[in-house]
């Protein structure tokens, strides 16, 4: 039914965390196939992808080329890229499904659609939640979810719109614009990712810097010297 993406640069620490609930769909049979794109990781994580049984690819490392290399490999009607660090939460192949019933009965007028899920991170404090309704003030006004939130587009729409840009950065933003508001969904579901970099610079701070680095990219700043703030 549908292809995961999953793009790796050292990310042992989390990506067993991330393919667990993709076990659960693939037994039900919503997950066809988990591909894990890797950048070169010199940790445990392509014994973690062996483990799993996951198919590994290798591309030279940032999550366009890697993203735009593993959608080369699927085989699915449907594509779901998720990042190493985000873990959906429990129901999510449910809300996909009824997604799926939805289109196959004609309930929207275009079968060719996206979706992204909720964002959440894996905090307690009150940063975090404060982060978290901007996040969805940002998706309920501009229809703008990122790349931690996850992506589902059919395989048709994706082909369409040219795939993934080999950008360094904001590749997620770059397609999602490309999408439309229109053709892009926005699920109830949580995509839980880690707070690791607010945590380590800072709510506010982390908070500011991707404002800049969206504000940069929509002033056609290039994306290679966007990431250069972005680190």
């Amino acid at each position: 039914m549908l292809s995961v993406i999953i793009p790796t640069l050292n990310a042992e620490k989390s990506l067993a965390k991330a393919m667990l609930p993709l076990v659960t769909a693939a037994v039900r049979g919503v997950v066809t196939e988990v591909i894990v794109v890797d950048g070169g990781s010199s940790d445990a994580t392509l014994e973690i992808v062996d483990s799993a049984g996951a198919k590994l690819v290798t591309a030279p490392p940032g999550r366009g080329s890697q993203l735009a290399a593993g959608a080369r490999e699927a085989k699915s009607d449907w594509l779901l890229f998720l990042h190493a660090d985000t873990v959906l939460d429990a129901g999510w192949d449910d809300e996909i499904n009824k997604l799926f019933e939805q289109i196959e009965s004609g309930r929207f007028r275009n079968r060719d659609m996206a979706a992204a899920f909720r964002f959440a991170l894996d905090d307690f404090s009150s940063s975090a939640r404060w982060l978290e309704r901007m996040v969805a003030l940002r998706c309920l006004v501009f229809r703008l979810p990122y790349g931690d939130q996850g992506l589902l587009i059919s395989r048709r729409l994706y082909d369409r719109l040219g795939g993934f840009r080999e950008l360094p950065l904001m590749e997620d933003v770059d397609l999602v614009r490309r999408i439309g508001r229109k053709q892009l969904i926005l699920l109830r579901t949580a995509a839980v990712t880690s707070p690791e970099r607010y945590l380590r610079d800072g709510f506010l701070l982390r908070g500011l810097r991707n404002l800049a680095c969206l504000t940069l990219y929509y002033l056609r700043v290039p994306p290679r010297v966007i990431a250069r703030i972005y680190q």
